[in-house]
C-alpha cells in the first residue's frame, strides 16, 4: 500500500490545503455515555411508534415515559421482594423466591437522565421536556422508596443542619480556634 489511502487529488493538493481540524473530531469513537444516550433515545423512539395509535415526539408525555419505565421494568435483573415474600425486609437474601426481577431504581434514575438530555439534543423544548414532568419524578421517587423497603433498607431524605445563631456561633468557632501568639 503507498501513498495516501484516499488518493492524490484530496486533502494536501499542490496548494497545501488541509482538511479541517473538526473532521477528525467528529469521526472519534462516541463516548460509552453518548453510545447509551443513542441507543436509549431510538428505544424509547420505537416504543412510541409501537403504541396504538402512534405517539408523536410532539404529544409525548410524563404519563407516556411512565409507561416506557413500566415497560422497561420486565427487563430488569434486581430482585425485588413483594409483601407477601418471606425475604422482604432483609437486605441480604441469598435463597431463591418467585419474586420478579425489576429495573433498579439507578438504572431508571439514569436513563431517565439520558433521555432527558437526548430530548434536548433533539430540538425538543427545554420547558417542555416530558422526562421532566412530575409524574416521572413521583414514579422514580415510589420506586427508589418501594425497593428500599423490599430490600429493608428505610429511605430517609436527608436533612440540612439548621444554621447555629451569630452569637452561638461566633463563642463556639473562638474557642476552638488556636489563641493569637503574643
Amino acid at each position: 500500500m503507498e501513498g495516501n489511502p484516499g488518493g492524490s487529488g484530496t486533502g494536501g493538493g499542490p496548494s497545501g490545503e488541509q482538511p479541517p481540524p473538526l473532521r477528525s473530531a467528529r469521526r472519534r469513537k462516541p463516548s460509552r455515555y453518548e453510545s447509551q444516550k443513542r441507543r436509549d433515545w431510538s428505544t424509547f423512539m420505537q416504543f412510541l411508534r409501537d403504541q396504538s395509535p402512534p405517539v408523536p415526539l410532539s404529544r409525548c408525555s410524563g404519563t407516556n415515559v411512565v409507561e416506557f419505565l413500566e415497560y422497561m421494568d420486565q427487563f430488569g435483573k434486581t430482585k425485588v421482594h413483594a409483601l407477601s415474600c418471606p425475604y422482604f425486609g432483609h437486605p441480604n437474601s441469598q435463597a431463591s423466591c418467585a419474586c420478579p426481577l425489576r429495573q433498579a431504581w439507578g438504572s431508571l434514575d439514569a436513563l431517565i437522565g439520558r433521555l432527558r438530555a437526548a430530548y434536548e439534543e433533539n430540538d425538543g423544548a427545554g420547558q417542555s421536556n416530558p422526562f421532566a414532568a412530575g409524574t416521572v419524578r413521583a414514579y422514580l421517587r415510589g420506586v427508589k422508596e418501594s425497593q428500599a423497603r423490599a430490600r429493608g433498607i428505610p429511605y430517609k431524605k436527608k436533612r440540612r443542619k439548621k444554621m447555629q445563631a451569630p452569637a452561638a456561633a461566633g463563642g463556639a468557632s473562638a474557642s476552638s480556634a488556636p489563641a493569637p501568639a503574643p
